[in-house]
């Protein structure tokens, strides 16, 4: 499979070979989450040029490069969730020596709930750079096909639910409260006992993304009180990693409490962080209450 990215590796030196990559430089680059047609440019070229590259597991990372066409001489350093401290340190070692050294996940872009977060603190609190080399998530792709957020794109990030039944319906009562769309990751032989908890929720709208960007790749919107029938109507529903998003909540707000709050607030900070605040606390559309606010400072 590594000869048919060949005219890739090419062109990767060719659009990304020119730009600057600093000596003792953590690159934290991200991968592709099923189609590895996903992969960027940039992340090829740094992949080639790191003098080693750190992963969340060897194996998975060797069989990436192979397929991706790489060939490395340096070394992979396994930096994993029970291991991240310690192997944090070699790799600033390495990097105050000037080496390069990139940094990916099993899939995806490290250090969203995947780990990454610490070593990339840990280098900067070191005083040396981080340089990000973006690309696939699970978390903007799902976004972007489920519709369900609008334009001013507000979301909360939940990722991985507690695994215990009891301390996973709890979060999942308290996401009741939580009006804003909601981002959840599960792993297949968990998902089963997360449609039970969110069946809670009742009529609330989910989309559920399995396998993303995959061969067998299915996107569905339904209640979550039918998300565990949805799952059992094929055995090839449960397979597969899982993001799934909790659609925001519809709220009617009283006539005028919109504005009654905008009223309060403009007397307290700038109109636009008052319409911001005021669209969130009421459910109202922030364009009418811009609106409104440029009426009351007009008065």
């Amino acid at each position: 499979m590594g000869a048919s990215f060949a005219s890739a590796l090419d062109a990767a030196k060719a659009a990304a070979g020119q730009q600057h990559y600093p000596d003792g430089a953590l690159f934290v680059v991200a991968t592709p989450i099923g189609n590895l047609a996903d992969v960027t440019l940039r992340a090829l070229h740094v992949l080639r040029l790191a003098d080693a590259i750190a992963c969340e597991d060897t194996r998975h990372t060797q069989a990436l490069l192979r397929h991706l066409g790489i060939e490395k001489t340096g070394p992979l350093i396994a930096l994993h969730e029970h291991n991240e401290r310690e192997a944090a340190e070699a790799v600033i070692g390495r990097l105050r020596a000037g080496e390069r050294i990139a940094y990916v996940s099993d899939a995806g872009t490290p250090a969203v709930s995947d780990p990454g977060a610490r070593l990339a603190a840990s280098v900067r609190q070191a005083g040396l750079r981080v340089v990000p080399i973006p690309g696939a998530s699970s978390v903007t792709t799902l976004l972007s096909a489920a519709g369900a957020v609008g334009h001013e794109g507000a979301f909360v990030f939940a990722g991985f639910l507690p695994a215990k039944a009891g301390e996973r319906d709890a979060a999942v009562e308290a996401l009741r409260a939580e009006p804003r769309a909601v981002v959840l990751l599960e792993a297949p032989h968990r998902i089963e006992a997360l449609a039970r908890s969110l069946a809670a929720l009742g009529e609330r709208g989910l989309t559920v993304g399995r396998e993303l960007t995959k061969q067998f790749e299915e996107i569905a919107t339904l209640r979550c009180d039918a998300f565990a029938a949805w799952l059992e109507a094929s055995p090839q529903r449960t397979r597969g990693e899982f993001a799934l998003l909790l659609h925001p909540v519809e709220r009617s707000a009283e006539a005028g409490e919109g504005q009654r709050v905008l009223r309060i607030l403009l007397d307290e900070m700038p109109l636009r962080t008052a319409v911001k605040l005021a669209a969130e606390i009421s459910g109202e559309p922030r364009n009418a209450l811009y609106e409104e606010a440029l009426k009351m400072k007009g008065g």
